[in-house]
């Protein structure tokens, strides 16, 4: 199982996942580009879904057997990207609020798309003077609710500026003429999640996937928000342990909603056994 993180996280986002499954499963958290030891993103060249994908792939060719891919957002995008190219090896997908922005513009979401690209532009402008803090606290307001910056300690607000520099060509794999996939055509056994407080564009996003992918799995809960998968692990542990698990049975394609929060919280998953 590989993980793909979020925007401005990193493969320390996984953690308690990997705390949690590492007894059931063999898995591999990466850090894509600017992230940990893995190199920052040239200046000069636009970056592609495809690139990204690139860091998969050479953990898809050493792993003995299937392969599940688990991303969060942008992670989830990269992961649609790196299933599309590998239909021979990956065979279980799991998108957690997954956000491939062309798909709104493709199908004619407008507001929700032009809310998206409002956000592109200004992360953009700030990265291009250097005022990164300016382009954090909008970013980090945006994605986890407002006064999430304010909330921040100034160690915690410099962590986080620092932490948006590869962000600004992560607009580029997402929002680029390459990205514009067929994503319906994904062969693996695919699970969306997402939450029904999100952002606009994201609930359109999964709005045009459930219309163009029907035969995929869609689960949504009530609250949560974009950072759910980081703010309620239990319940992302519980929702990739099942999908995994259940593989041997047919589920009928379609939505289900699940309302848990913090208050009903998810039991532990149970420790049996290890799937290399």
């Amino acid at each position: 199982m590989i993980l793909l993180h979020s925007s401005v996280a990193g493969n320390r986002q996984w953690r308690a996942t990997i705390e949690a499954l590492q007894d059931q499963y063999h898995v591999i958290a990466i850090n894509l580009f600017g992230y940990g030891q893995t190199s920052d993103w040239p200046d000069d060249r636009q970056q592609t879904l495809a690139d990204q994908s690139e860091l998969v792939q050479p953990f898809i060719d050493q792993a003995h057997g299937d392969v599940a891919l688990v991303g969060h957002s942008f992670g989830g995008v990269v992961a649609m990207s790196a299933a599309l190219r590998r239909p021979d090896k990956v065979s279980r997908l799991i998108l957690l609020e997954p956000i491939p922005f062309c798909v709104l513009a493709d199908a004619g979401r407008v507001d929700a798309y032009a809310e998206i690209a409002r956000l592109r532009g200004f992360v953009k402008r700030c990265g291009g003077s250097g005022d990164w803090e300016k382009g954090a606290a909008c970013f980090a307001d945006y994605w986890n609710g407002e006064g999430t910056w304010a909330a921040m300690s100034p160690e915690r607000q410099k962590t986080f500026a620092l932490s948006m520099r590869p962000n600004v060509h992560e607009w580029d794999a997402v929002l680029g003429r390459t990205s514009q996939q067929d994503w319906s055509t994904i062969h693996a056994r695919t699970l969306v999640a997402w939450t029904r407080d999100t952002k606009r564009p994201v609930r359109e996003i999964v709005e045009v996937l459930r219309e163009r992918a029907p035969h995929w799995q869609y689960r949504e809960f009530s609250e949560g928000g974009h950072m759910f998968p980081l703010t309620r692990p239990n319940i992302t542990n519980r929702l990739i342990s099942e999908f995994l698990c259940d593989t041997d049975r047919e589920r009928d394609p379609g939505i289900t909603f699940f309302n848990l929060t913090d208050r009903n919280p998810v039991p532990a998953i149970p420790q049996s056994g290890r799937t290399p």
